[in-house]
């Protein structure tokens, strides 16, 4: 349970600085009428709220741990708040292919500068939230049965791995960002950005349908 607590204050702390990082690029975005940084802004909220949705699991299932209106304890409170993020993973790797697509047929004037500034910031900030979750130590077999894992274990993990894969998929867009705007900056070729973004969200939906397998193992009771 300290275990938990630990985890729990971890993450609220991942949404806090998550959420603060938000509202300055949403802020800023519509005072400087930038359209990306406006846009990276609203791609924090949803995992603003994916890892809203983690901490929620761990205080829930703390608080009513020893309540007897679950009969089999409070450990699904967890794996079902890690299906729940999983969908929300997959949804914004959809997102940023449909985005990446559009930007195929109406190629839109990228501000180089600003625009790397704005990946480099969220880059930095998601590394920071991967620190603050790095102190607990999971195995990110995705999608795989792990005979050395029992069914406790992976319902232990799936809440923490799925706040993991949120920010780890945060840190992969920005990355992916970063190269294609510098490929796009120095090459002046255009279709590097929508090319590497679309990369980017098969990418996310391969973890997201990993996770998903996992959870629903766990909430349907299916043994590997």
């Amino acid at each position: 349970m300290e275990q938990q607590k630990i985890l729990e204050n971890r993450t609220l702390l991942v949404v806090i600085l998550t959420v603060i990082t938000m509202f300055l690029e949403i802020f800023y975005g519509y005072i400087t009428h930038s359209m990306a940084l406006l846009a990276d802004g609203f791609h924090m909220g949803t995992h603003a709220l994916a890892l809203g949705i983690t901490f929620l699991a761990y205080f829930f299932s703390r608080k009513f741990a020893e309540s007897n209106l679950f009969l089999n304890g409070t450990e699904k409170i967890k794996t079902l708040a890690a299906y729940t993020s999983s969908i929300f993973l997959g949804l914004t790797g959809i997102c940023i292919i449909i985005e990446s697509l559009s930007k195929f047929i109406n190629p839109v004037q990228i501000i180089f500068s600003d625009a790397i500034i704005i990946a480099v910031i969220g880059l930095i900030v998601n590394i920071l939230s991967i620190l603050i979750m790095k102190g607990k130590h999971i195995h990110l077999h995705i999608g795989e049965c792990d005979p050395h894992h029992d069914e406790e274990n992976i319902k232990e993990d799936s809440n923490f791995k799925s706040a993991y894969l949120h920010i780890l998929a945060d840190v992969l867009t920005s990355i992916l960002a970063i190269l294609a705007l510098v490929l796009c900056k120095f090459l002046h070729v255009t279709y590097f950005d929508p090319c590497i973004g679309i990369l980017g969200g098969i990418v996310i939906i391969k973890w997201s349908y990993g996770l998903l397998k996992d959870t629903v193992k766990v909430l349907l009771d299916i043994k590997c």
